[in-house]
C-alpha cells in the first residue's frame, strides 16, 4: 500500500473526481406540461418527474418519490392539461390504547404524497396527521368467525370510511382551484396514492376473506396453492370484476357466492370504487415491516432458524448467543447478547438480528453437522439480498431487476428445502412469501418502500397511547383524543411561525457576508473528514510505542512514521519545516491522540452525502473499539484501489507549519486463497489481516466510509465484511466497488 499522487482527482468523494457525465441527470417531463427533456446537475436535484441517471454508458431511469414513478405519470395523463395530481397516503389499522389490551382504538392517518418524504414521513406539520378514527364492531362469542358476522364488520368498516372520503369523492372527479406557492393556480385532483397497511388490514379494504380463501392475494388471483410460486404471474384484480361479483350477489345469492367465492371477495360494496384513480388493488402495497421483517423473517425464517438450532442441542444455541454477544457494536445497528430464547415483536429489533444471523451462525448449522439447516441459512442469505434490494431509498432500472431476479433464486432455495425430504420443515405457502411477487412492482408504480411503509404510521401510535393515558378521564376516548389532536396541531403550527418570524428577525441583523457564509454548503474536503474526542494532553512518539509495546502493531512507531511522512510530503509537495533540508522527528515529539472520527462521503445508492461515525479507543463503553474503514490507496504499481483497514490509532501531529490528521492501520488485505464454499454459498467476503507488523500510516483524508466487521470466529485472523450493515456497503459489495 503506497501514498496516492497529489492530485485532488485521485482523492475519494472530491467534487473534481466525478465524471462531468455521472454528475448529471436527464428529467423526462410529462407530456401535459409541453415541457421539452432537460439535462441537469446534481445541484438541482429535486421535485421533477422521469429522472434519468448516467451510469457512465447512458441514461438509467431512476426512482424514489412517487412523481418520479410510474402510477403518478398515468394519473397525470388522465387529468385535463392544466390538472395536478393531489396524492393522499391513507392509513389504518386497530390499536391498544390500555396497557392491559382491553382499550382499543382504530385512527386513520393520511400523509400527502406531494411532499418530500423527508417532511412526509414525519410526525410535525406535513407530515402524518390524524384524520378519521374507526369504530370497532365488538367481538362476539356466538357469531366470532360466521361469515355473516364477519361481512357485517366489513360493510361497518367501508360505510364508515366513506364518510372520511366523502369530501374528497367529488374534488377526484372535478378538481379545485389552488393558488400554488409559485403564484399559479393550478387544478388539484385529488386521489389515493397508496394504501399503507399490514395484511389483515389489506384485505379488510380489497374485501377478500383471506388466508383461507381460493384468491388470498389481495393484489392479484394467484391459487392459494400457488402463494410459493414467484416464477408465474397471475391476472389482477379490477375493480369492474369484482363489482360485477357483488351486484349478482345482490340478485342472485347461490349464483352470487360462488363467483364471489371463486375470488375470494366479499359481498361488500367497495368504498376506493368510488374515488377516482384509486383502485385499491394498485393502492395497496406490499409492506416491509409486516411482509419482512416481522413476517418472513421473523416468524418463519428465523422461527426456522432457532428450531434447527435447538434440534443441535444446547451447546449450538449457546454458541449463536456468544458469537451475537461478541458482535462488534455499530451506530443505529442493536446489540443483542441473545437471541435463541428469545422472542421479540419489535420489528427493527428482528430486522437487525437477521442482518447479523449469518455470521454467528455460519459455524453452527453446518452442511455436516445440519444439511436442512445450511439450506435454511443459504435461503435466509437470498431473502437479506431482497430485503436490502427493496430498502434502498432511491432504485434504477437495474436495482429492480437485480431484485426481481433474486426472488427466484429464494424460490429455488425454498423449493431444495422442501426437497430434502424434512418432516418437521414448515410449509412455505403463505401470503408473505407471495408479497415478494408486487413489492418491486409496486417500487416502480408508487416510489421506493419507504414511501409505503406502515413504519412511520406505527410510530403515532404511541403518542396516542399516551394521549389516552395522560389526558383523557377514559371515557368518550374518540372525540377527547381527536380535540386534543388538534389543539396539537394548531400549536404546532402557531409555534413554527413564531420560529419563522424569530429566524428572519435574526437574518436581518446578519451582514451580507454572515449569511453567505451561512448559506455556503459547499465544504472544503478536509471538511469531509473530522477527528474528534481528543485525549487530554499530547503524547510523545516513545510514549505511544512505550504503552503498547506489547501490540506488534506499534513496533518501530517512530521509524515508520518518519518514512511515511517523507514520502506523503514528497508526494503532495509540501514544503519541509523551515530550516531544514530532509524530515526528522525525535522520539520527544508530540501527537494528539483522537478517539472519533466523523466520515461523510457520497453514497452510492442516493447520491447524497451520508456520514459514518467511527471510534478507535480502548475503552469504549466499557468495551475496546477498534473500528475498521474502506481506504483509497494505490498498489506499488501505481494504481488505485480500495482495501479494507482496522484502525490501530489516530492522532493529529504539526510538522513544520503543517497538522496532519493520519492513522495508524493494520491492512486487511493478505492473501486468501481459493474461494471457500461456505463464502460461497452465503455470499460472504471475507478479509484476511496482514501480519500485525506490516500496520501502516494513511492520511485521515484517504479513508472513504466506515466498514463493520465480523471475525470469522472459528479464525483469528479472518473476518467478514458486514455487507448488510447498510445499503450504501451492500451496493458497494454487489457492484465489486472495493477493487
Amino acid at each position: 500500500m503506497s501514498v496516492p499522487e497529489p492530485t485532488i482527482s485521485a482523492l475519494p468523494n472530491t467534487p473534481s473526481a466525478v465524471n462531468s457525465d455521472l454528475d448529471t441527470f436527464k428529467t423526462e417531463y410529462h407530456p401535459n406540461s409541453g415541457r421539452p427533456p432537460s439535462i441537469e446537475r446534481f445541484s438541482v436535484y429535486g421535485h421533477k418527474e422521469r429522472l434519468y441517471k448516467h451510469d457512465g454508458i447512458r441514461y438509467e431511469h431512476f426512482i424514489h418519490e412517487p412523481w418520479t414513478a410510474d402510477r403518478w405519470w398515468t394519473v397525470q395523463s388522465s387529468l385535463p392539461e392544466n390538472g395536478v395530481p393531489f396524492a393522499f397516503i391513507l392509513y389504518a389499522d386497530k390499536t391498544h390504547l390500555s396497557s392491559a389490551g382491553t382499550v382499543k382504538a382504530y385512527p386513520v392517518i393520511a400523509r400527502c404524497g406531494n411532499l418530500p418524504v423527508n417532511i412526509r414521513n414525519t410526525n410535525g406539520l406535513g407530515g402524518g396527521r390524524l384524520v378519521g378514527w374507526l369504530p370497532i364492531v365488538p367481538d362476539d362469542s356466538d357469531q366470532d368467525g360466521k361469515l355473516s358476522y364477519t361481512n357485517i364488520k366489513r360493510v361497518v368498516w367501508h360505510e364508515s370510511f366513506f364518510k372520511l372520503l366523502e369530501s374528497i369523492i367529488l374534488y377526484a372527479k372535478t378538481g379545485f382551484a389552488h393558488m400554488c406557492h409559485d403564484g399559479i393556480v393550478r387544478w388539484l385532483y385529488a386521489f389515493i396514492l397508496l394504501l399503507s397497511a399490514d395484511y389483515e388490514e389489506q384485505c379488510v379494504m380489497a374485501l377478500i376473506r383471506g388466508t383461507n380463501s381460493h384468491c388470498p392475494c389481495p393484489v392479484c388471483l394467484v391459487p392459494s396453492n400457488k402463494l410459493y410460486d414467484l416464477t408465474s404471474t397471475y391476472p389482477n384484480r379490477t375493480p369492474e370484476d369484482a363489482n360485477a361479483r357483488v351486484q349478482l350477489w345482490k340478485k342472485d345469492r347461490r349464483a352470487g357466492e360462488e363467483a364471489l367465492k371463486e375470488q375470494g371477495l366479499r359481498p361488500v360494496d367497495n368504498v376506493f370504487f368510488k374515488v377516482n384513480n384509486s383502485d385499491p388493488y394498485q393502492t395497496i402495497s406490499q409492506d416491509p415491516l409486516h411482509a419482512y421483517h416481522i413476517g418472513l423473517w421473523g416468524k418463519h425464517l428465523f422461527g426456522e432458524l432457532k428450531r434447527h438450532a435447538k434440534a443441535l442441542g444446547r451447546h449450538a444455541e449457546k454458541k449463536i448467543d456468544n458469537q451475537f454477544d461478541a458482535f462488534p457494536r455499530w451506530r443505529k445497528l442493536n446489540h443483542f447478547d441473545r437471541v435463541t430464547n428469545i422472542t421479540y415483536s419489535d420489528g427493527n429489533k428482528l430486522q437487525d438480528i437477521s442482518k447479523q444471523i449469518l455470521y454467528a451462525a455460519q459455524n453452527v448449522l453446518t452442511r455436516r453437522e445440519d444439511p436442512a439447516g445450511y439450506a435454511l441459512l443459504r435461503c435466509i442469505t437470498s431473502y437479506l439480498h431482497i430485503d436490502m434490494y427493496v430498502s434502498l431509498d432511491v432504485h434504477t432500472e437495474s436495482t429492480i431487476a437485480a431484485g426481481e431476479a433474486e426472488l427466484l433464486v429464494f424460490q429455488e432455495r425454498l423449493e431444495y428445502i422442501d426437497s430434502l425430504g424434512d418432516e418437521a420443515s414448515k410449509n412455505w405457502n403463505f401470503p408473505k412469501v407471495h408479497s415478494g411477487k408486487h413489492i418491486f412492482r409496486d417500487i416502480m408504480a408508487k416510489g421506493v418502500a419507504r414511501t409505503f411503509s406502515t413504519r412511520p404510521n406505527e410510530g403515532q401510535h404511541g403518542p396516542l397511547k399516551r394521549v389516552y393515558l395522560r389526558q383523557t378521564n377514559f371515557k368518550d376516548i374518540a372525540n377527547q383524543i381527536l380535540k386534543l389532536d388538534h389543539r396539537s396541531v394548531v400549536s404546532e403550527f402557531v409555534r413554527s411561525r413564531i420560529d419563522y418570524l424569530d429566524e428572519e428577525r435574526r437574518k436581518l441583523i446578519l451582514s451580507q457576508v454572515e449569511l453567505e457564509e451561512e448559506d455556503d454548503h459547499d465544504y472544503p474536503f478536509e471538511g469531509l473528514r473530522y477527528l474528534g474526542a481528543p485525549v487530554r494532553g499530547l503524547t510523545s512518539l516513545t510514549t505511544v510505542e512505550e504503552e503498547n509495546k506489547s501490540n506488534h502493531a506499534f513496533k518501530h512507531f517512530l521509524k515508520k512514521l518518519v518514512a511515511f511522512l517523507k514520502v506523503f510530503f514528497r508526494s503532495y509537495n509540501l514544503p519541509l519545516p523551515a530550516g531544514t533540508t530532509e524530515l526528522k522527528l525525535s522520539a520527544q515529539d508530540q501527537v494528539h491522540e483522537h478517539r472519533y472520527l466523523k466520515v461523510q462521503y457520497e453514497s452510492t445508492v442516493d447520491w447524497k452525502l451520508t456520514t459514518d461515525y467511527l471510534r478507535c479507543s480502548p475503552s469504549f463503553h466499557g468495551h475496546e473499539r477498534r473500528d475498521a474503514a474502506l481506504v483509497h490507496t494505490q498498489d506499488k504499481d501505481g494504481r488505485d484501489k480500495n482495501i479494507f483497514v482496522r484502525i490501530l490509532f489516530m492522532f493529529k501531529q504539526n510538522v513544520g507549519d503543517h497538522t496532519l490528521s493520519l492513522a495508524l492501520v493494520l491492512p486487511l488485505d493478505a492473501p486468501i486463497g481459493p474461494r471457500r464454499i461456505i463464502d460461497r454459498d452465503l455470499r460472504l467476503t471475507r478479509l484476511r489481516a496482514r501480519p500485525a507488523a506490516s500496520s501502516e500510516f494513511i492520511p485521515v483524508r484517504s479513508i472513504i466510509r466506515g466498514a463493520l466487521l465480523v471475525p470469522d470466529f472459528d479464525t483469528n485472523s479472518d473476518f467478514f465484511l458486514v455487507d448488510y450493515v447498510d445499503t450504501d456497503m451492500f451496493l458497494r459489495t454487489e457492484r465489486h466497488l472495493f477493487h
